[in-house]
């Protein structure tokens, strides 16, 4: 039994008549309170929760493998910064592979999706087997790849079942609900590390199980139609934003990957991608952030777990409001004030401050950056794709900043490796900098919500 919108039957009622579906039948920027366009869609839910389920599965492998890798296997910055990168760009590689299969025959969103996060889950035992740095890097790059295949199919049905202006709260809600799962992983994976003797090998075996469970719900409560007949008058015409003459160009009838690269010739498309890699060079990842507080602060080992709790508490509480300002401000105010928080966060660790409260501050301006940008960008990037290359372009903008990610993680671990830790963020923080502004100075000027649905 699927979960099923209903807003399709409204439509499809209004098309039976032979009532035109006017800018007006859609749901207004900012419609009354109460109405049913401003609640969120069954599918995003059920996406949600299956990205809860997943999350909780990755989270307790991810909180403990910084741990591992270095403290157990003895790698050296540059060596985990090399598996950090596979682990957080490798992804990267496959994501217009995903969106492209996914946009082919009228939208496998389902599909691709759902082979994504099942070839994640089969990764979870493998890593008990890998012992040595080729053969987990090799199963880190497999387990990347699922979720390089489901990102782009499933962000575009969050997308596709969402309309304009209620798009940054469908991603916030989307992202709340991923973050509770990223909360309870480290923290489940704390409990089994303190309550068994091989705490590696439980922690990697209970990740395999909830994996499995993920699987199982994308299955049963995701359908398999992404809303094809949601699609509102506002996205089957010219949005009101003025145009240049590549934008009026048809798209092709079937996607290709030869029309996934040529939204790139899209002002707005190639802006927001350019902008996105530019950020994502100076985006240092969650895993090195962690291990800089634990050298400030003296955190024991039993308790580096815990540290990704501060950044995915303070995501979950503030991704749904940031969702709905990005709504109702723009999503690049919004995205851009995040990176500004993750200077902060920067600002802090090269500080001189040993106060208490240092890991707290860090570790919720972290956690505002991710609520700030995760969603956000891909509210933005859906304004100005279209739906027939709705989760192509999204792979397209994912693929440059995942691309640049993966090249900062490693570029980190060899300035860690010849520097310090210290002249390493420094010179993060200030190509971060640099980066936030010229974003600010080329941003997309995509219109807010209100901007482009009539009143």
């Amino acid at each position: 039994m699927y979960v099923a919108d209903s807003r399709p039957q409204a439509l499809d009622s209004a098309r039976a008549g032979g009532t035109p579906i006017a800018a007006s039948a859609e749901p207004a920027a900012r419609p009354p309170a109460g109405r049913r366009g401003t609640a969120i869609a069954p599918t995003v839910l059920a996406l949600g929760s299956v990205s809860l389920i997943t999350d909780v599965s990755s989270e307790m492998v991810t909180a403990v493998l910084p741990l591992y890798l270095v403290a157990g296997l003895g790698l050296s910055p540059l060596g985990f910064g090399l598996l950090d990168g596979v682990y957080n760009g490798f992804s990267a590689l496959v994501r217009l592979v995903g969106g492209h299969f996914a946009d082919r025959g009228g939208g496998r969103h389902k599909s691709v999706a759902l082979f994504g996060y099942g070839l994640s889950a089969l990764c979870k035992p493998l890593l008990l087997l890998a012992a040595t740095l080729p053969t987990i890097g090799m199963v880190l790059a497999a387990d990347r790849t699922g979720k390089g295949l489901r990102t782009a199919p499933r962000d575009a049905l969050i997308s596709l079942s969402s309309t304009p202006a209620t798009r940054g709260r469908a991603f916030g809600v989307h992202r709340a609900m991923d973050t509770t799962g990223a909360l309870l992983g480290p923290l489940a994976a704390f409990l089994i590390l303190r309550a068994t003797t091989d705490g590696y090998d439980a922690v990697f075996t209970v990740s395999f199980c909830v994996a499995a469970l993920g699987v199982l719900v994308l299955l049963l409560f995701v359908p398999r139609r992404h809303g094809a007949e949601q699609v509102t008058a506002e996205e089957s015409r010219p949005a009101a934003a003025p145009e240049t003459a590549d934008d009026r160009r048809p798209a092709p009838a079937r996607p290709t990957f030869r029309s996934a690269l040529a939204l790139l010739r899209r002002r707005e498309v190639r802006r927001t991608t350019v902008c996105a890699l530019l950020l994502g060079l100076a985006t240092v990842s969650d895993s090195f952030v962690y291990l800089l507080l634990q050298r400030r602060l003296g955190v024991p080992d039993q308790w580096f777990a815990l540290l990704p709790l501060g950044t995915a508490a303070a995501f979950l509480l503030l991704a749904a409001p940031l969702g709905r300002l990005a709504d109702r401000l723009g999503s690049w105010r919004v995205f851009l004030a995040g990176h500004a928080a993750l200077l902060a966060a920067y600002g802090l660790l090269l500080s001189s401050w040993h106060g208490s409260a240092l890991p707290y501050a860090v570790l919720a301006l972290h956690g505002c950056f991710y609520a700030a940008t995760d969603g956000v960008l891909m509210a933005a990037a859906s304004t100005a794709i279209p739906q027939e290359l709705r989760s192509s372009g999204l792979a397209v903008v994912q693929t440059g900043q995942a691309l640049a990610r993966f090249v900062c993680s490693i570029g980190f671990g060899a300035a860690w490796t010849a520097w310090g830790d210290r002249t390493a963020l420094g010179v993060a923080t200030v190509a971060l900098a640099a980066g936030a502004a010229v974003a600010y100075a080329f941003r997309p000027t995509v219109p807010t919500p209100a901007e482009v649905v009539p009143a």
